[in-house]
C-alpha cells in the first residue's frame, strides 16, 4: 500500500490565522495541511519545497468571477480562467450564471459542476441566478454559495428590476442573496439623456453614483424587511460604503475589487474601452473612501469580477464595447503591492482575500494556514517587482487593465490540495480542484 501524497515547505515566512508571521515549515497529507512549526523533522514527505525568502499565504478565494462557459468560450473558459487562477495564487473561485444557457436551474449547475470537475485546475462553486420566474429553482439548486440578483446592468431573464419580484426572492427561503445594486430605471434614463457620446467616460457617468446607492438601499430595506443574508457586490461609491457604515446589520456583507480601489475615471484617458466596467470606475475620493471602509469592516472582502471580453469586442466604439475585465491573475499582487506601499498590512490582504470569504459563505476548512485547514496554499515573493506584461498572462482574452504596473507579491507556488498546480511560471495542468461546499 502506497503511503497518501505529502508536501512538506521549509523555512517560509507564514503568516498565521492570528495574522502573525512565523518562519518555519507546513506538512500537508491527504489534501489538508497536518503539522505548522518552526521546524518539522519528518523526512519522509513525497516532495519538500525549499520556501527561504517566501511568504506564504492561504490560497484567495476569489468570490466573484465569470468564467464564460458554457456559451461564450472564445472569451474565456474554464479551462484557461482556471489556469490564470493559479498563476495568481487564487485557489478557490464562485462563478456567475450569466453564461448560455443561464445558471438557473438544477440541471444547467449540473452542468457546469460537470465541466469544472473536467477541466478546473482550482476549486469550483456556482451562483444560481434570480429571474422573474425561477423561485422554486432558486429554493432547491444546490450545492452554491448562493442566489445572485441582477438589480441593474443586464438585459434579459436575469433582469430583475421590478419590486414585486425583488420582494418574491428576498422573502422565501433562507440562502443567500448576493446583488449586483445599480438602478436599472436611472440607469435607462441617464443613457437617454447621454446618448451619442461616445467616449467612454461618460459610462461613469450614466452609470452614477446615485444609480447604485438606490439600488443598494432597496437591497438592505428588503433584507432588513425579512432579516435576509445579504451580500452587496462590488461596492463601488462612497455613498454606500457611508450607508453601511451607518446601517449594516450583522447578516450582511460587502466586497470591493482591487479595480475600484486602484482604478478611477483617470484611467479612461490611458486605456479607453479597457477601463469600461459595472458598476463603472469612479473618483479618486470614492477610492480613498472604499479603502478606509475596507480598513475598518465596513466592507468585509475582496473579490476581482474577472469578467473578460476579446481585445476586438472592447475596440469597439462606445457604448458598443462591452463592460467588464479580467483580474483573477493580478488581484493578489495589485493588493499586496498595495500592503507594501502601506495602504493595508499583509495580514489584512490575508483576510480579505481568504478567511472573510470562508466565513461569509460558510466554506469550510478554507483560508487559515492551521492544522485540519485543506492545503489550499500559495508561496509569494514580496520582494521583487515585475510589471504585468500582455504576452505572459493566461486569461484566454489577453489583456489586463493594469499592463504596464509594476507589482510585487506575485505567485511563486500555487498549491491546490496539497498539490503543486503553479510553480515559477509552469502549470501542472493534471491538477484537479474540487467542488466547494457550503454550510
Amino acid at each position: 500500500m502506497s503511503s497518501a501524497k505529502s508536501l512538506l515547505i521549509r523555512h517560509a515566512q507564514i503568516i498565521l490565522p492570528n495574522g502573525e508571521l512565523m518562519v518555519g515549515d507546513v506538512l500537508t497529507r491527504d489534501r489538508q495541511i497536518v503539522e505548522v512549526a518552526p521546524e518539522i523533522s519528518t523526512n519522509t514527505a513525497t516532495s519538500e519545497i525549499d520556501a527561504t525568502g517566501l511568504t506564504l499565504l492561504p490560497g484567495v478565494i476569489d468570490p466573484q468571477v465569470h468564467f464564460r462557459e458554457p456559451g461564450l468560450e472564445h472569451k474565456e473558459d474554464l479551462f484557461t480562467a482556471s489556469c490564470a487562477c493559479a498563476k495568481g495564487g487564487v485557489t478557490s473561485f464562485l462563478e456567475m450564471p450569466n453564461t448560455r444557457p443561464l445558471t438557473i436551474n438544477q440541471e444547467a449547475l449540473d452542468d457546469k459542476l460537470l465541466r469544472a470537475s473536467n477541466k478546473c485546475l482550482v476549486n469550483y462553486g456556482f451562483f444560481i441566478g434570480a429571474t422573474a420566474d425561477n423561485l422554486p429553482d432558486l429554493l432547491t439548486a444546490k450545492p452554491t454559495p448562493g442566489i445572485k440578483i441582477f438589480m441593474g446592468s443586464m438585459h434579459g431573464q436575469l433582469l430583475v428590476d421590478q419590486d414585486a419580484a425583488l420582494e418574491a426572492i428576498f422573502s422565501q427561503g433562507d440562502r443567500l442573496i448576493a446583488v449586483h445594486a445599480e438602478d436599472q430605471a436611472r440607469i435607462n434614463q441617464r443613457r437617454q439623456e447621454f446618448a451619442g457620446i461616445h467616449d467612454p467616460a461618460i459610462h461613469s457617468q450614466i452609470q452614477d453614483n446615485e444609480a447604485a446607492l438606490l439600488a443598494t438601499k432597496l437591497a438592505l430595506k428588503l433584507s432588513k424587511k425579512y432579516q435576509r443574508r445579504l451580500h452587496i457586490l462590488h461596492m463601488s461609491t462612497a455613498e454606500e460604503a457611508e450607508l453601511l457604515r451607518q446601517d449594516k446589520p450583522s447578516w450582511v456583507t460587502a466586497e470591493v475589487t482591487p479595480q475600484h480601489l486602484v482604478l478611477n475615471t483617470s484611467a479612461y484617458e490611458t486605456i479607453g474601452t479597457l477601463a469600461q466596467m459595472n458598476p463603472p470606475l469612479r473618483s479618486p475620493h470614492d477610492n480613498e473612501v472604499l479603502w478606509q471602509a475596507l480598513r475598518d469592516g465596513v466592507i468585509d472582502f475582496i473579490a476581482t469580477d474577472h469578467a473578460p471580453h476579446t481585445l476586438a469586442e472592447k475596440a469597439q466604439t462606445y457604448p458598443n464595447s462591452p463592460s467588464g475585465m479580467p483580474g483573477v491573475e493580478t488581484s493578489l499582487a495589485v493588493m499586496l503591492t498595495a500592503a507594501k506601499e502601506g495602504k493595508c498590512t499583509v495580514a489584512q490582504v490575508v483576510h480579505w482575500m481568504s478567511k472573510a470569504v470562508a466565513v461569509a459563505y460558510g466554506i469550510p476548512n478554507k483560508g487559515a494556514i492551521a492544522p485540519g485547514y485543506d492545503a489550499d496554499l500559495v508561496l509569494v515573493d514580496l520582494d521583487t517587482y515585475r510589471p504585468v506584461l500582455r504576452e505572459e498572462l493566461l486569461t484566454k482574452c489577453g489583456w489586463s487593465p493594469f499592463e504596464g504596473w509594476n507589482l510585487t507579491g506575485w505567485a511563486v507556488t500555487t498549491i491546490v490540495g496539497g498539490e503543486i498546480v503553479y510553480d515559477k511560471g509552469k502549470l501542472n495542468t493534471a491538477v484537479r480542484g474540487q467542488v466547494l461546499t457550503f454550510l
